[in-house]
């Protein structure tokens, strides 16, 4: 990379100031729908949106995040940074209007896919500017200001979301986007360079066009099961195995390239490809749980959305904790006897919403979050600054890229398969308590809790009501099983990948410059 050209130390601070403006937007943006997610399913306050309907607003945003970050690096190398900045800027402002005022839940899944394209152009360039900006000690410095944006974003996303829903309208959420990304553009136009690489990377429109349709026919199919609540069905198996044919086509075509922008021969280095399957496996987990909890700290304990946010921050205070606690245990023990008990105990953390009721008291469910978040940091910050690390410096763009785009795929995938297993064990434990109801009453009670409450409070029969509640609980339980599996299943797979004992991974500092470095590499 050539030396960037040197900036006036307040333009320098000027320029931060913007990027972490946008990047806590970002953070917002990720956090803001689980707490909006039980408004919008509800018919009276909301759009109505059936379980189904809402895996895909909250999937479609992430999908297309994972397969445009890695091809969108390649673009600021050629059209310049600050030119693709400010295109995602304006889509990702424009989308969110659309969220805003979306009629129904269709144009609210459109919405947010195009919300996700924006932020695919945003982040890759975020971190190249910054790389381009500062130098030396003042990138170090940088780096680590910079990363606080996640932390705070994290915790003031659901607070924020929840004091909007109860003083407006479902669509707030996404309409304070809008001025927000208004002045970051101004300031981006104003201030930043157009930095770009002189020598651009290719671009990949086939792995690109093989990643999206793959990604989205597998969620189709695995979100659809929930629907039909039945396997068998062509149009559940048909997308999951076309998806999966696709998936495969596009390793095909990246091995076959000499600049792969995913390069699936990463994965045969034991340590890299492990750890990024654990970290697949732990991130399918965390989405898939925070998804339940959305529905049962609004829909089952009937908290407003204020308090529902309230209560999200110790997992927020928890992952804060966590990263930089991590970062100190491993300059003196081995990667793997840090993260592996730390992978495991979120792993039980999930399971434990087993555990969870109608009447479990809230100092539990707050400790339950903090753990949670605390274990949950021990483990991404760490494996992921290490398995960057390792790579050779030619193949850390690269490696980068793989990382994000299998962390996010993880989410996609969470999203799908939890809400699908959440759907089936609700309808199934829903049913015996329809009987003797008129048939629209039976039919809009098995779509979800909320529809089912909703149904109840008109026709006046609180027992249905309490039957709804009582049949989410148990979906929740069961979900929270197979969730904490396949979380427990990516300990076990750093258990067997990491080495036992030798090198200790980076310090802490070194550990921010070195990720945010590698990562800047696969977009400039």
């Amino acid at each position: 990379m050539a030396a960037p050209p040197a900036l006036p130390k307040s333009r320098q601070q000027f320029i931060l100031a913007i990027l972490m403006l946008c990047s806590l937007l970002i953070w917002i943006e990720n956090t803001v729908l689980s707490t909006a997610l039980e408004t919008l399913a509800d018919p009276v306050r909301g759009l109505g949106a059936d379980p189904g309907q809402l895996q895909w607003a909250t999937g479609a945003y992430t999908l297309a995040f994972a397969t445009l970050m890695f091809t969108s690096g390649a673009l600021g190398d050629r059209f310049g940074h600050r030119t693709v900045f400010s295109g995602g800027l304006v889509i990702f402002a424009a989308s969110s209007l659309w969220a805003a005022y979306a009629s129904g839940a269709g144009q609210l899944i459109a919405a947010r896919a195009a919300m996700g394209v924006g932020s695919a152009l945003i982040t890759p360039a975020m971190m190249a500017i910054l790389m381009w900006t500062f130098t030396g000690s003042a990138r170090a410095a940088a780096i680590g200001i910079f990363s606080t944006s996640a932390g705070v974003g994290m915790a003031a996303g659901p607070v924020l979301a929840g004091f909007l829903l109860d003083h407006f309208w479902w669509g707030s959420v996404f309409l304070i986007n809008v001025p927000v990304a208004a002045f970051a553009f101004a300031g981006l136009t104003l201030l930043v360079p157009n930095f770009r690489s002189p020598v651009p990377r290719p671009l990949d429109p086939a792995g690109m066009l093989l990643s999206i349709s793959g990604l989205v026919a597998l969620a189709y199919g695995l979100i659809r099961a929930g629907q039909v609540a039945a396997w068998g069905r062509p149009d559940v198996w048909a997308p999951i195995v076309a998806g999966l044919v696709l998936l495969a086509v596009f390793v095909l075509v990246e091995l076959r390239l000499k600049a792969p922008s995913f390069d699936p021969r990463l994965f045969a280095q034991r340590t890299f490809g492990g750890g990024n399957v654990a970290l697949g496996l732990l991130l399918f987990g965390v989405a898939a749980i925070t998804f339940y909890s959305a529905f049962y700290l609004q829909g089952a304990l009937g908290f407003s959305p204020m308090k529902a946010g309230l209560a999200n921050i110790p997992t927020a205070l928890g992952a804060l904790v966590g990263a930089p606690l991590a970062s100190r245990l491993v300059r003196r023990l081995p990667l793997r006897l840090v993260t592996v008990p730390a992978l495991t105990v979120a792993a039980l953390t999930m399971g434990a919403y087993g555990f969870l009721g109608l009447h479990t008291p809230l100092i539990w469910i707050e400790i339950l979050l903090l753990v949670q978040g605390l274990s949950i940091g021990m483990v991404i910050g760490p494996v992921t600054a290490a398995l960057i690390s390792d790579l050779p410096l030619e193949q850390a763009g690269a490696g980068s890229a793989v990382t994000n785009t299998v962390r996010q795929t993880g989410s996609v995938i969470g999203i799908a398969v939890g809400g699908t297993i959440m759907s089936i064990m609700y309808r199934r434990a829903i049913e015996p308590s329809l009987e003797g109801a008129s048939g629209p009453v039976q039919e809009q009670a098995r779509v979800s809790a909320e529809q089912a409450r909703h149904v109840a409070a008109t026709i006046h029969q609180p027992s249905l009501a309490q039957a709804a509640d009582d049949a989410f609980v148990h979906a929740m339980h069961v979900g929270a099983g197979w969730i904490a599996a396949i979380a427990l299943l990516g300990a076990a797979v750093l258990l067997i990948t990491l080495p036992a004992a030798g090198k200790k991974a980076p310090a802490p500092e070194s550990d921010h410059a070195d990720a945010h470095t590698s990562e800047s590499r696969s977009t400039v």
